[in-house]
């Protein structure tokens, strides 16, 4: 048996840091969306034993670290099937340690596709709760579409769906590390913040000027030095059109919301003369519901 399917990467339209807790994670609330830029996904399965990845790139982990493995031994564990000889293959166009959430979407796809394979009807909540033992953003990554995610970010609302709307992404050369970032983040002192509520509000009517004007990602207060790319590729994007712009997840990867494709074309043709790797794409609905 094999299949094929896409991993779709996420943005947060507006991410939060409410509070530490006492076992040391965070307590998250975040407006996630599912975007279009994708990896493609191949899962082969035959009768035998063991767990082989093609994670695609040769600095990425080929073994049981990367979170693919993690989500198929997490499903054949839950599901109790066993003799299985299984064969992961990625091909990556999700820049990696770009905050867009690139593992998380790989082992996510890796849920639905055995799901089907094996005619587990498993259903989105038990892959969500299956995923969530692999990683905190793979919940989300299983159903996609736009969310609230609370908590560790694994408290996941549906929200109504963005109006459709075309996203320029753009990577800078440096990572940021997540870890740091959090360590930097005093939940007191945070200056400001986004406006949730009022994103949820606009949601609900469709609203996307004022879904864009609300986007802001706390972390931004918290960049370590040598990060001012992340301000340039704001200022660039803001303006050739945007009309919002914010960072996702912990970066440094920047994104852009534009109501017309031609603007956001030319946005990312812009960008491309000084990063090499941007990307246009479009929000997307629920993968599954």
């Amino acid at each position: 048996m094999i299949e094929t399917a896409p991993a779709y990467a996420k943005i947060n339209l507006s991410l939060d840091i409410v509070s530490k807790m006492a076992d040391g994670y965070h307590n998250m609330k975040m407006v996630m969306q599912t975007v279009g830029l994708c990896d493609e996904i191949t899962v082969e399965c035959v009768p035998g034993t063991g767990m082989y990845i093609d994670a695609g790139l040769p600095y990425l982990p080929g073994d049981g670290r990367n979170i693919a493995v993690k989500a198929a031994h997490a499903f054949f564990g839950y599901t109790g099937i066993s003799g299985i000889l299984t064969r992961i293959r990625i091909k990556k166009n999700i820049p990696v340690c770009a905050g867009l959430g690139g593992g998380s979407a790989d082992g996510a796809c890796v849920l639905r596709i055995l799901d089907k394979m094996f005619k587990t009807g498993l259903g989105p909540e038990v892959l969500k709760a299956i995923g969530g033992t692999v990683g905190s953003d793979v919940p989300f990554c299983v159903v996609g579409g736009t969310m609230l995610a609370e908590g560790k970010g694994d408290d996941l609302k549906c929200l109504p769906q963005i109006p459709r709307c075309h996203i320029v992404i753009c990577k800078p050369s440096f990572s940021c590390s997540t870890p740091e970032l959090f360590k930097n983040v005093r939940c007191d002192k945070i200056r400001t913040r986004p406006d949730t509520k009022g994103m949820i509000a606009a949601l609900g009517v469709g609203d996307l000027k004022e879904i864009a004007r609300r986007m802001y990602n706390v972390f931004e207060d918290v960049l370590p030095r040598g990060t001012r790319d992340i301000a340039d590729i704001k200022s660039l994007l803001f303006d050739n059109g945007a009309l919002g712009a914010a960072m996702t997840g912990s970066g440094p990867a920047v994104f852009g919301v534009f109501d017309d494709n031609e603007s956001a074309r030319n946005a990312c043709e812009r960008l491309g003369k000084d990063f090499r790797e941007c990307f246009l794409t479009e929000t997307r609905e629920m993968i599954i519901d």
